[in-house]
């Protein structure tokens, strides 16, 4: 009996470790994936109909040139017209503002989620101000600073404050009560409950609002350039505009796009990299 059942054991095991048919892609090699088109087809469906509307002439060249004639401007503009010092002063605004309105957000609406009191002293006083929109203040920080940086990235950094404040406040008054009560039981600190209940579980909203000030910021500095100032791509939106320098105007309006598209994603990956323990809803 005792060899028989040795022999069914391994038997068992001969057959469990049996080559199965693999899937193609498994044996390509592990972990392999074909590239996902998906989101490809929207963008040239909308290259192939403005390429056919130039071809065929159904809009007049002067509001809608060719997409060869915008890539040649393109190039002018690199080589020719400074382009690369344009989008090098946008993009330090950008980045100034962002770091700023970022960085004074998440301190500010920490301590308000923190403490009532800070919340209530801070609380008017930004209800007001946040419903005033940032370009209605660039007048009056343009006579205090001038039409250089300084004013662009004051107006930026206070748009993009308030929704990472308020998602920042939100965030850590959300956190589940459970997790609160769970903590008081292990006898953590009130630094340790921050640091490692509190801040967690409040850091999804946190991101989420980093993510769309990125975007909001990059799509202000081209207001923010093109209503004061003489340098940036909203500058040159702004006199391509005057001139009727379509093509040079659909030329910035691609770069502010894929830049766009660009940031947005790279703020998607430190998120998802930030938030791995986080699980979710994949659609």
């Amino acid at each position: 009996m005792a060899h028989t059942s040795d022999t069914i054991e391994a038997a068992a095991v001969e057959a469990a470790t049996v080559d199965l048919p693999q899937p193609e892609d498994a044996r390509l090699g592990r972990g392999f994936r074909l590239p996902n088109l998906t989101g490809f087809i929207l963008p040239f469906l909308i290259f192939a109909l403005w390429q056919s509307a130039a071809t065929n002439k159904w809009i007049d060249p002067v509001f809608l040139p060719a997409p060869l004639t915008v890539v040649t401007a393109f190039w002018k503009m690199l080589t020719k017209q400074h382009l690369a010092l344009d989008f090098a002063a946008s993009i330090k605004i950008v980045g100034q503002a962002f770091l700023y309105g970022s960085l004074a957000a998440v301190a500010l609406g920490i301590a308000a989620g923190l403490s009532r009191k800070v919340e209530e002293f801070f609380g008017p006083t930004f209800d007001t101000i946040r419903h005033i929109p940032g370009i209605a203040w660039l007048p009056l920080i343009v006579l205090w600073l001038g039409i250089g940086a300084p004013a662009k990235v004051l107006v930026i950094a206070k748009s993009v404050f308030f929704p990472v404040f308020l998602n920042t406040l939100q965030g850590i008054r959300n956190v589940e009560k459970n997790y609160i009560e769970l903590a008081q039981v292990l006898t953590l600190t009130r630094w340790q409950l921050i640091r490692k209940v509190i801040l967690p579980a409040a850091m999804p909203s946190i991101m989420v609002s980093l993510r769309y000030a990125a975007g909001l910021a990059w799509a202000l500095v081209v207001v923010a350039e093109g209503l004061s100032g003489l340098e940036g791509l909203g500058f040159l939106i702004f006199r391509a505009q005057g001139l009727l320098l379509t093509d040079q105007l659909l030329v910035c309006m691609v770069i502010i796009g894929l830049v766009g598209f660009a940031i947005d994603r790279s703020m998607f990956l430190v998120q998802k990299r930030v938030l791995k323990w986080k699980q979710g809803y994949d659609g």
